[in-house]
């Protein structure tokens, strides 16, 4: 393998995080970071232009849109010492049988990013434990969640009708825009990594239908990521 240029490392008066954490990828749940963090005793550090939190018990990091941004956030985290992940974010549903609002753990995706090519290991890499840690935690705690495959994307204006039906012919149930990539590089790092999705809005009308505007859905996506943050913080998942 060739060496790389350059290379994630933790620097000079950067924090050494606790091995598991939350990497939120959208704005919108980024603004409720600071109350999260005077909930649970959380300490702010530097991290590039979005924010980063920490406690002895988990990191809260985010937001990261897109592949290669999310990326290049996860490294940085790795290199700081994350090596269980749950990313946390909205995701687009492909089928009528996943609705707005519920909650979707992706199982497998397929790559439409250009971040993930750049990832590739001759090694599989197992993470499935973390997801079904995941799942079962969020199971005991009362939240029905879906699982399946997922569509990876970074041109949000490219998701066209016929991809929509061909992939939902094909048994993928979402679309996002960072899984295929986040999961390409915890393989080559030999790291954890599992997703939690709030559905936001429906591709398979005739007209999209999107509810992320909504105060009542921003509410939810609030009090989901809450709610992973004190199953992370109770050591429920570790």
């Amino acid at each position: 393998m060739s060496t790389c240029i350059i290379n994630p490392i933790k620097s000079k008066g950067e924090p050494s995080l606790p091995g598991t954490g939350i990497l939120a990828v959208n704005p919108s749940d980024s603004s409720g970071f600071t109350g999260l963090a005077g909930q649970f005793g959380l300490k702010n550090h530097a991290f590039f232009n979005a924010q980063l939190y920490s406690n002895p018990s988990f990191f809260l990091a985010g937001p990261a849109v897109g592949a290669p941004m999310a990326v290049i956030c996860l490294e940085k985290l790795i290199a700081l010492g994350a090596s269980r992940i749950v990313v946390y974010g909205w995701c687009g549903s492909l089928s009528p049988s996943l609705g707005v609002g519920e909650l979707f753990v992706p199982t497998t995706g397929l790559s439409e990013e250009g971040t993930s090519v750049h990832y590739q290991t001759p090694n599989s890499w197992n993470g499935d434990f973390l997801r079904l840690q995941l799942v079962d935690v969020l199971t005991r705690e009362g939240y029905q969640l879906k699982q399946g495959s997922i569509w990876t994307t970074d041109a949000v204006y490219r998701e066209t009708r016929d991809k929509v039906e061909r992939y939902s012919d094909q048994g993928i149930l979402a679309v996002d825009m960072e899984y295929t990539a986040l999961c390409s590089v915890a393989a080559f790092r030999r790291v954890n990594l599992a997703a939690v999705m709030l559905v936001s809005d429906e591709l398979f009308h005739r007209e999209w239908a999107p509810r992320f505007q909504h105060k009542k859905f921003r509410t939810e996506s609030r009090r989901v990521l809450e709610k992973l943050c004190a199953i992370l913080h109770t050591g429920e998942i570790s």
